[in-house]
C-alpha cells in the first residue's frame, strides 16, 4: 500500500516524471561532452606537443556529470516509485553533488574563456615563428584547414599563399571557434543545473511526507 496520499501521491508521480526528464538530460550533457572532445575539428587543434588542455578539462566535467546523471536518474525514478527514503535521501545528496559539477563546468566555461582562448592562440602563434620547424608547420596547416584562417593577427601570404584576401587572420578565428564551444559548455551547465534544483526540492517534499506518514502511523 501507497505510503502517501492525496497531494503526495502527485508529488510522487511527478518525481518519477522530472527523474525519467532527468534521465534523458543525462544523456544529452554525455552526448554533447563526447561530441566537444571527439569534435574532429577540436582534436586536430589541440594535438600535438605543447598543445593546451585546459578545455578539455571542463569538457570532462561534463562528461563525468552526464554519465553520473543518468545513473541517479534511473536510481530517482525507483526511489519515487518504492517511496523509499533512503533511495530519495541517497538521490538528493546525489543531485548535490552533480548540482555542483554543473555549476562548475559552466563557470568554468565562462570564467576561463579568455584564458583558454589566449592559450590555444599562443599555441598557434608558437607553431609559425619558426618556419624550419616540421612540427610547428604541420600545426599551422591543421589551423589553416580547420578554421579556413591564415597567419597570426593578420594574414600571412607567405604562410598560405592560396588564400584570397577576404581570409580572416587565425587568432580571430581561433577566438571566434571556441567561444561557441565555451558557451554551448556553460549553457549546458548551468541550465541542466537550474533542472536539478526542482528535483532537489521534489525529493525534499516526499521524503518528508514518507516520514510524516510513518510517524503518524
Amino acid at each position: 500500500m501507497s505510503k502517501v496520499q492525496g497531494g503526495m501521491k502527485c508529488v510522487k508521480y511527478l518525481l518519477f516524471i522530472f527523474n525519467f526528464i532527468f534521465w534523458l538530460s543525462g544523456f544529452l550533457v554525455l552526448a554533447v561532452g563526447l561530441w566537444l572532445r571527439f569534435d574532429p575539428n577540436t582534436v586536430q587543434l589541440l594535438t600535438g606537443n605543447g598543445a593546451p588542455e585546459t578545455f578539455f578539462l571542463a569538457v570532462y566535467i561534463l562528461i563525468g556529470a552526464g554519465g553520473l546523471m543518468m545513473l541517479v536518474g534511473f536510481f530517482g525514478c525507483f526511489g519515487a516509485v518504492r517511496e523509499s527514503q533512503c533511495l530519495l535521501g541517497s538521490f538528493f545528496a546525489c543531485l548535490l553533488i552533480i548540482f555542483g559539477a554543473e555549476v562548475a563546468a559552466g563557470v568554468f566555461g565562462f570564467l576561463n574563456k579568455e584564458q583558454i582562448i589566449e592559450e590555444v592562440q599562443k599555441f598557434y602563434s608558437s607553431s609559425i615563428v619558426d618556419a624550419s620547424n616540421t612540427n610547428g608547420t604541420q600545426i599551422a596547416s591543421i589551423y589553416h584547414t580547420v578554421l579556413s584562417c591564415c597567419g597570426g593577427s593578420t594574414r600571412d601570404i607567405v604562410l598560405c599563399p592560396e588564400t584570397d584576401e577576404e581570409t580572416p587572420d587565425c587568432l580571430t578565428a581561433i577566438t571566434e571557434f571556441f567561444n561557441e564551444k565555451l558557451f554551448i559548455i556553460g549553457y549546458v551547465g548551468i541550465g541542466v543545473a537550474g533542472v536539478m534544483v526542482i528535483g532537489m526540492i521534489f525529493s525534499m517534499v516526499l521524503c518528508c511526507a514518507i516520514r510524516n506518514n510513518r510517524e503518524v502511523i
